[in-house]
């Protein structure tokens, strides 16, 4: 059974059916019970004007030998005394229930005293030759000359000048209401599954329909991961409706994961290739020195370590901002956290004013580090580093007075392992790494990193982050 009802299409198909034979059933109910009340109603008002017809004749004086109604073409009808004697009845009347009386044949009349305490209750007290206003209907059966049927009665009471007090009952036969109930009972026992049969059938064909496009997603996302080309794309329907917001979406994320995948493998890639040099050079040293003690070149492998070293701590920091790692909401005085970085650094001036940022008090000094690195590096005398507020945003400055970042290269320098020309000798040059760091912390943060141009024409890198 889950295995049948194990796809959207089938189970859709189940519910939509489900739903619909409810509501047919409950529709068929109310249109039965409606068309029932209706018949019924319908007879009952015939027995009624049947019942007050005799009822007429008799408060006018007419012998209970020739009241008109008796005669049990229009059904059958029985005139019973306060005493519930039956003194008139239809001819040819042979079994009847359902009213006060299941007599079939007159009994003798009693004349009544007035002060009779065996007479039934008549009901409302009536003028003679008054008719009552109201009816009572009830249910029952009736045999007239061999024919049984069902038969809606309606009861009106009588007062007569010399008979007494009367109630006529009247019956209006009920064989059309149970044929129409039967017959629209029969109707729907035959249309419903029919109809049903039809629900189910357009529900799976449309259901089928709409989720094709789901299958062939589904096809080229199997094929993908079964050949790791992140290079395809499933296929889009041109249908502008959710399936085709799926498909976009889908491929959007696997052109970020192609994007992702690429930029690791760059990574691994450029990582290995600036690990072999230092690696390689470190390792010729050491050979030479075993060889020749007296040729040991002590700074030059002591220079080596130091970059192998920072290249690794690089490298290590990429790993967990890549892996998610977020910086915690500690403040941080940027003003103070600038000075602290330019101790020691000659050449470097500092004009800070006082703002708070909520983040890593450590990888924020790294990004300021990588800055005045970076600033060093390109400048010929001076740096200047400022701490200032805009808006809602802190903003740190680094200039310097060197020949700046041309224009075009101004995003690309923020890419891992990227070095401009002037940047690739290994004496002056880092790893391409610095910048790519220091941008990836500060969007961490809620910030950005841009470069541009300074006051004194060399570059001004500009940190932005949300004060706390």
């Amino acid at each position: 059974m889950r295995r049948l009802f194990g796809s959207v299409r089938a189970r859709a198909t189940l519910g939509a059916t489900l739903v619909v034979a409810v509501a047919l059933v409950a529709a068929g109910a109310a249109v039965l019970l409606s068309l029932r009340s209706n018949l019924i109603g319908e007879a009952g008002t015939q027995a009624e004007r049947s019942a007050r017809a005799v009822a007429s004749e008799v408060a006018a004086g007419t012998p209970y030998g020739k009241l008109s109604g008796l005669d049990g073409d229009d059904g059958p009808v029985q005139v019973l005394d306060e005493h519930g004697r039956l003194v008139a009845a239809s001819e040819d009347l042979e079994k009847i229930s359902g009213t006060g009386s299941g007599q079939v044949k007159p009994q003798p009349a009693v004349k009544p005293t007035g002060d009779d305490d065996d007479a039934d209750d008549v009901g409302e007290a009536l003028e003679p030759g008054e008719i009552s206003g109201e009816s009572v209907f009830s249910n029952g059966s009736a045999t007239i000359d061999g024919d049984a049927e069902d038969y809606r009665f309606a009861a009106v009471e009588v007062e007569t000048q010399d008979r007494g007090h009367l109630r006529v009952y009247a019956g209006s036969p009920l064989a059309a209401e149970h044929g129409a109930v039967r017959t629209a009972l029969t109707v729907m026992l035959i249309g419903f599954p029919l109809l049903l049969g039809v629900v189910a059938a357009v529900t799976w064909l449309v259901t089928r329909r709409a989720l094709r496009p789901v299958e062939g997603i589904r096809r080229e996302m199997a094929a993908i991961t079964h050949s790791e080309d992140l290079a395809r794309r499933v296929p889009e329907p041109d249908t502008h409706d959710e399936i085709a917001r799926l498909a976009s979406t889908t491929n959007e994320t696997l052109a970020a994961l192609e994007t992702s995948v690429e930029r690791q493998r760059r990574f691994v890639a450029d990582a290995s290739h600036e690990l072999r040099s230092p690696i390689a050079s470190l390792r010729t040293q050491l050979e030479v020195a075993a060889a020749h003690p007296e040729l040991l070149d002590l700074d030059g492998a002591v220079e080596d370590t130091v970059r192998l070293q920072r290249l690794a701590a690089d490298l290590l920091l990429l790993a967990r901002l890549d892996a998610g790692e977020r910086p915690n909401d500690a403040k941080v005085d940027l003003a103070g956290l600038a000075r602290e970085a330019v101790e020691g650094r000659t050449g470097v001036t500092v004009d800070a004013e006082p703002v708070e940022v909520a983040g890593s008090r450590g990888q924020l000094g790294r990004v300021l580090a990588n800055l005045l690195d970076n600033a060093q590096r390109h400048a010929r005398s001076a740096v200047t580093v400022t701490v200032r507020s805009e808006g809602a945003r802190a903003v740190v400055g680094v200039a310097d007075d060197g020949d700046g970042v041309p224009e075009d290269d101004r995003e690309q320098i923020f890419e891992r392992f990227v070095r401009l020309d002037a940047a690739r000798s290994r004496d002056d040059g880092g790893a391409g790494l610095g910048l790519a760091i220091a941008r990836d912390v500060a969007v961490r943060h809620g910030g950005t990193l841009t470069a541009g141009r300074g006051p004194a024409g060399g570059a001004l890198f500009e940190l932005r982050l949300p004060l706390a």
